[in-house]
């Protein structure tokens, strides 16, 4: 079988990768790809926005499956349009992407559902939202409604912040993502990523995962795409697990299928572990990333197979097994990011860093300068470390980060610290 994997990062570089093991692979293309997709694809450049020039390419190769790694082709209706054409593509459809698309959809479902979540109230009046926060306590979130690739959510701890905040916001930084805004409560907890996979008609848990959003060691500073992640989540047990599917994976796709729009591929919740349970932070409508990074290696089941069995709508008869190692990325990241940053620089290191035991480099924003492999975006790299606790996993990870570099590179030294200060508690 041909494949046309979408997306250019860590998370597809990951994806690739498991897809290549794959017997049941023929051919692999990836659009736009990366330096290190490279390697094991063929890249292909293709306007995703442009959806018939898509499908003209999966017509003249063949293409049996479409993996849609990131969320704007999602929301845009990419999967609709290839599927009105015969051509499955895995993802959600457009109106089910909008769980992501767009946060005031998501808070209507909660509160229709009786999901738990943070309170909120949406305003697409700059006005109304400045007069909102002046009889709230601090701090408070704010978040722009569309889509702003990781960046578009603010803490505001104290009055002054919220107010350049919402301006900024209802400026134009964030484009039409930012005609809406949503103003939450702020929830105490800790931070976690729970996975399923649906066919439509039934669903599995996938595995669990924790991330680190702010750019700065301690989870400090402004959020960016993810700085790591690791995997399983320790402080998902069984119990929070079982709660998740219950009380919001559920409902959910409850409502999804009341609407008309019966969810088919990966559904990622971003969950708040409050004294009072799990709560709903936000959904994304794919594999997260950098969670992805983690979850995949310790997929023991074949990636495509998993994928045929959702199209062919039989994920009831499929059992899923994991590595019970632990797995940790660290994100290298070009100096400046999530700001201004510059590209171009020659990696050093790569080729030594590779033949650790344990580890597995996963390629984000690289691209290849004749025979060299130079940075071409804020994320640059994901270093993964494996092993049987997450303090191994993460030591294999950061001998191997500390072999890499290049002018202006970047990266958290604390990837995994809250679970790593519980087990010294112990």
């Amino acid at each position: 079988m041909n494949i046309l994997l979408i997306g250019g990062g860590g998370r597809e570089h990951s994806i690739a990768t498991a897809l290549a093991k794959s017997v049941l692979l023929n051919k692999l293309y990836c659009s736009p790809g990366n330096a290190g997709i490279d390697d094991i694809a063929e890249s292909v450049i293709l306007n995703i926005s442009g959806k018939q020039e898509v499908l003209d390419f999966c017509l003249s190769n063949k293409i049996g499956i479409v993996f849609v790694g990131p969320e704007v082709p999602l929301v845009e209706g990419l999967v609709d349009f290839l599927e009105n054409e015969g051509i499955f593509a895995f993802g959600p459809s457009k109106i089910a992407s909008q769980l992501e698309g767009s946060k005031s959809f998501t808070k209507k479902i909660c509160k229709e559902y009786n999901i738990p979540t943070a309170q909120y109230k949406s305003f697409k009046e700059l006005d109304k939202a400045l007069q909102y926060i002046e009889d709230h306590h601090f701090p408070l979130v704010i978040k722009v409604d569309g889509l702003a690739a990781g960046k578009g959510v603010i803490i505001a701890e104290e009055k002054e912040v919220a107010i350049s905040t919402i301006n900024e916001m209802f400026s134009g930084k964030f484009g039409d993502a930012g005609n809406k805004v949503v103003i939450e409560e702020f929830l105490e907890g800790e931070e976690a990523s729970f996975f399923i996979i649906s066919d439509g008609k039934d669903f599995l848990p996938l595995t669990t995962a924790q991330d680190h959003k702010r750019i700065g060691e301690m989870d400090v500073g402004p959020n960016t795409g993810g700085m790591g992640a690791y995997s399983p989540a320790p402080i998902m047990d069984k119990n929070l697990c079982d709660e998740t599917v219950e009380k919001i994976i559920k409902p959910t796709l409850l409502a999804m299928k009341n609407l008309g729009s019966p969810y088919k591929g990966v559904l990622y919740a971003g969950l708040m572990i409050t004294k009072d349970g799990p709560k709903l932070i936000e959904y994304n409508v794919r594999f997260g990333d950098p969670e992805c990074q983690v979850i995949i290696p310790r997929l023991c089941n074949d990636l495509l197979e998993l994928i045929i069995q959702v199209k062919n709508q039989n994920l009831c008869d499929v059992t899923l097994k994991w590595d019970p190692n632990f797995a940790i990325t660290v994100v290298m990241s070009s100096e400046g990011y999530p700001g201004y940053y510059e590209n171009g620089y020659e990696i050093i290191g790569l080729e030594n860093a590779s033949k650790l035991n344990n580890v597995e480099i996963f390629h984000a924003g690289t691209k290849k300068n004749k025979n060299k492999i130079v940075t071409n975006g804020g994320r640059v790299l994901n270093i993964n470390g494996y092993g049987k606790t997450l303090i191994m996993a993460k030591d294999n990870a950061m001998q191997a980060v500390e072999l890499i570099n290049w002018t202006g590179c970047y990266y958290r030294k604390d990837i995994g610290w809250r679970a790593l200060e519980k087990k010294r508690d112990e």
